[in-house]
């Protein structure tokens, strides 16, 4: 695995300890090709800069180890797998050599991270020495994250199924955003369907070389970020109530948002027009939360609805003021968003969101011919 390769200081930790719930088989063993999905995994370390490779095991640990060649990797068997990732972050850790000054947080479902892409982690991270280094791919944040060696004491106070977010969270003024051209740092594969739709990830490039797709747009604009089912009511009921919709996504097509004017592969909100008519929810389930929140307070908007629990949205919040953004931009947040109507289904909900949107708008029209 060296080779004539120089000493980076960065040991990779494969996170493979997972029990894949939603997969319904061993995901890990799935197979792109003529490897498995971990073995894919591997590979791509094996070609970069990173100096050792540990992986984390605990469900179907020994069908893993008879299929997957782990000979050249220091394997760390994680007797809490089933508290969550924490605890696996915790044992890949321990196991890193002592001598590296970084761990190189590998999530074992995504196989289509490139090695350049790794390398590039790398060398921002010597160059720089941020306490994280995060790819980012046309401004959505991805996988795998660089964690300088300062952060261990925290890894190591992991429990349940908490991950490098709940780190990052407090240490939002020392984090290096890496741009890559690598569509792989966001792919992750959790169920059958993932893989299915993943196996053409070059051609999703491809589609992401379009920023836009879709109508024009003009007067209030509502503008969705993400693709759950909430985000699609939400989707629905803007066309109808004649806002001018985009939906901000880096894998959607304009085919599969029904009422939607246009969708961007794109998180910039710099391409919307600022202040009183542009209306902006975000639905991304964790995934672009805090960036896309964070950019269309920036941009002046209207409104801003996060759909998250209150503890993430406080969560959020409060990494927001760590950043700079001002107390007043931060309080404009709706979170949970909505009307109490007592909405549950994600109908409702989009509902809610979107009667607090229209009365926001009157209200302001109103205000404005004062």
């Amino acid at each position: 695995m060296h080779g004539t390769k120089l000493r980076s200081g960065v040991s990779a930790v494969v996170l493979a300890a997972g029990m894949s719930k939603r997969m319904g088989s061993i995901k890990q063993l799935l197979r792109i090709g003529e490897k498995t999905l971990l073995e894919t995994v591997l590979d791509h370390l094996r070609a970069s800069r990173a100096d050792d490779i540990v992986v984390v095991l605990g469900g179907s640990a020994e069908a893993i180890r008879q299929q997957v060649p782990l000979n050249d990797a220091r394997v760390v068997f994680n007797e809490e797998y089933r508290q969550g990732m924490g605890t696996s972050l915790r044992a890949g850790v321990s196991a890193i050599d002592s001598s590296s000054d970084a761990a190189l947080i590998v999530l074992a479902d995504q196989p289509f991270v490139r090695p350049d892409t790794i390398d590039r982690l790398i060398d921002c991270y010597r160059a720089r020495r941020p306490q994280a280094a995060i790819p980012v791919y046309k401004g959505f944040r991805g996988n795998p994250v660089l964690l300088d060696r300062s952060l261990f004491p925290e890894i190591m106070t992991l429990s349940g199924d908490l991950g490098c977010r709940a780190i990052l969270g407090s240490h939002t003024e020392n984090i290096l955003k890496v741009p890559v051209g690598d569509i792989g740092v966001l792919l992750d594969v959790d169920t059958k369907a993932d893989m299915e739709r993943f196996q053409g990830v070059l051609e999703l490039e491809l589609l992401n070389a379009a920023d836009v797709a879709g109508r024009s747009v003009s007067g209030p604009q509502l503008v969705v970020v993400g693709d759950d089912a909430v985000a699609n009511a939400l989707v629905r009921f803007g066309s109808l109530l004649h806002f001018s919709v985009t939906v901000v996504d880096p894998f959607l097509t304009i085919d599969d948002m029904p009422g939607a004017d246009r969708v961007l592969h794109e998180l910039e909100f710099s391409r919307f027009a600022a202040g009183a008519e542009t209306y902006v929810v975000v639905a991304s389930r964790g995934r672009f939360d805090e960036d896309a929140v964070e950019q269309a307070l920036n941009a002046g908007a209207a409104y801003v609805a996060l759909m998250a629990s209150q503890t993430r949205a406080h969560e959020i919040s409060g990494s927001l003021r760590v950043k700079g953004v001002p107390d007043n931009a931060v309080a404009r947040l709706r979170a949970p968003a909505g009307l109490k109507i007592g909405a549950e289904e994600p109908e409702e909900i989009a509902l809610s969101v979107m009667a607090e949107i229209v009365s926001e708008r009157r209200r302001a029209t109103a205000h404005r011919t004062c």
